[in-house]
């Protein structure tokens, strides 16, 4: 089949207004970006939801390095539900250069189920990722000035340090101000792990994300008091800079259905969720709104679900988990250059890692129907035995072919989401209250979640817990930050692991985003470029200026 950047180009675009108005979002009510996309002014969200509106979370077991397709399928699921006659509507995070220019490549969707101008979107896009990282360094910048300025607030540990957009391994650990009196340590996080990123999508407008932007850790004096961001007086500059960047964005599928993009956590180090704003400005429009979480259900759909859905009153009514033969191999020890061949005995044990994630959505309350995602390499004995699996275990599965044929390629999905949503009348159950303690809730998501024993944790993450509940925030939900790869922190265990333990080396208090992070395992905060890196395939066709070799 043609490659993504091909199937793109030839995509027949329809105006963005005339995209927005299937929606039934006025011109007016657009700030345009060109022809293609848009930015949609933002009104009193909470007060004009529509209430018959119906949201699906599609997740995804534990993926390979390359991923299992969520955003392909949630966009074909879309595009699949408004060619049976719903008016659906995507929302999608926004792609981050780290992963374009590194291993996996762009995020618009993949084959006949894109979001376009998929250049555009993987790249600059509207600007908002430019946009956070200059207001998260502008941070940075203003205390350095405030310290070398006379210092006084008495700042004697900065907690806040910088980010980029790229995935920049020699930026994680450098010195500032070095030969001076002013010298010490400071480095680097990429963008989406951001705080500022984490505020941006769990506001709900310009003046929440400033009174959120108020709240945040900055420092501590010398006599260990906390420094907020209110104390240095900023928040009005800081939020200036974010006034355009809370607007979420509009573009298009391949089939010219509406897609609001907004807002681009990570999943294995931040929540890993689309903004707040965009989730309900599509709900406000749409019957149907499919959104996705980033990795897999572990870490993206336990943290949509305990802290965005907490933050917000979201409620979706179905989780579509995507899985795939390579995947479930994967889980079941093959190697990666081995999973084209087909295995049966591999996918019985692999199968193992799809079951708990099916366990831990209907501890949510939550029914689920499995995105069989289909590849020309998958054998119809493996597809066979999975289909059989999943009708023994009593779960709607539906292989999947939309990255082949677009919406159509969704339909029977579709119908069985439908299906699912409108039969579901149960409340969402949250995994654990706001009033237990931050070591409950993090032993609660290791044990219900990824089926530890418990955690190893030393006694100086201890005291930095008492310390953050000590200063009022307690009643915080927790941001696990974990390898992917795995519902251990060990990338290398696959299936479904047992007798292990998870361990937490460290804890974040993010007071102005509103969750604590625990870091399973030294996970890392700026990745790094592989040894070949898909910025290397990139090309750009000078005479008409088509970006070429984005995946």
């Amino acid at each position: 089949m043609k490659p993504d950047f091909q199937i793109s180009n030839e995509c027949e675009k329809k105006h963005i207004v005339e995209v927005a108005s299937k929606l039934g979002i006025k011109e007016e009510d657009l700030i345009l970006y060109g022809n293609y996309k848009a930015k949609i002014q933002i009104k009193d969200l909470n007060n004009e939801t529509n209430d018959n509106a119906k949201l699906i979370l599609v997740t995804s077991i534990n993926p390979t390095s390359s991923g299992e397709g969520k955003s392909t399928v949630t966009i074909g699921l879309s595009d699949a539900l408004n060619k049976i006659g719903k008016k659906s509507c995507v929302a999608l995070r926004e792609p981050s250069l780290g992963p374009v220019l590194g291993k996996k490549g762009g995020a618009s969707g993949g084959g006949y189920a894109q979001v376009v101008p998929m250049e555009e979107i993987n790249l600059h896009f509207t600007g908002d990722m430019h946009a956070i990282t200059t207001a998260h360094n502008a941070i940075s910048v203003l205390i350095n000035n405030h310290i070398f300025q006379g210092n006084e607030l008495d700042i004697d540990r900065v907690l806040f340090n910088r980010v980029m957009d790229m995935n920049a391994r020699d930026l994680r650990h450098i010195k500032i101000n070095v030969g001076t009196d002013l010298e010490r340590e400071d480095g680097f996080d990429i963008t989406v792990a951001s705080e500022i990123m984490a505020i941006l999508c769990l506001s709900e407008s310009l003046g929440d994300l400033k009174e959120k932007l108020k709240n945040i850790l900055l420092a501590y004096n010398s006599k260990g008091e906390p420094i907020y961001l209110k104390d240095l007086q900023i928040e009005d500059v800081i939020a200036a800079l974010l006034k355009d960047a809370i607007k979420p964005n509009i573009v298009q599928t391949l089939e010219n259905n509406p897609t609001i993009i907004h807002g681009g956590p990570f999943a294995n180090i931040a929540h890993g969720c689309n903004s707040i704003i965009a989730t309900k400005t599509a709900l406000k429009y749409a019957d149907y709104v499919v959104t996705e979480a980033g990795f897999g259900a572990d870490l993206g759909a336990e943290k949509f679900l305990d802290i965005k859905c907490r933050k917000s009153g979201l409620k979706p009514k179905v989780a579509v988990v995507v899985a795939t033969i390579k995947a479930l191999k994967l889980h079941g020890n093959v190697e990666e250059k081995d999973l084209k061949i087909e295995n049966i005995d591999a996918l019985s044990k692999g199968i193992e890692n799809l079951q708990k994630h099916i366990e831990n959505l209907n501890k949510y309350n939550l029914p689920v129907v499995i995105a069989l995602n289909v590849f020309t390499t998958d054998t119809e004995n493996e597809l066979d035995f999975i289909e059989n699996w999943a009708f023994e275990q009593g779960v709607k599965l539906s292989r999947t072919e939309v990255w082949e044929k677009g919406g159509e390629g969704g339909l029977d999905l579709a119908k069985k989401v439908i299906e699912e949503a409108e039969n579901n009348n149960k409340d969402l159950k949250l995994l654990y209250r706001d009033d237990e303690s931050i070591l409950n809730k993090i032993e609660k998501i290791c044990k219900e979640i990824y089926g530890a024993d418990g955690i190893d944790i030393e006694d100086s993450v201890k005291e930095e817990i008492i310390k953050i509940e000590k200063l009022g925030f307690k009643n915080l939900p927790v941001c696990m930050a974990k390898t992917p790869a795995s519902l251990s922190d060990n990338a290398k265990i696959k299936g479904r692991p047992s007798g292990f333990k998870i361990t937490i080396n460290d804890v974040k208090l993010r007071s102005g985003a509103g969750f604590v992070v625990a870091y399973a395992n030294k996970v890392l905060t700026m990745p790094g470029l592989p040894k070949v890196p898909n910025a290397l395939n990139i090309k750009i066709d000078e005479e008409n200026e088509n970006i070429l070799g984005i995946f």
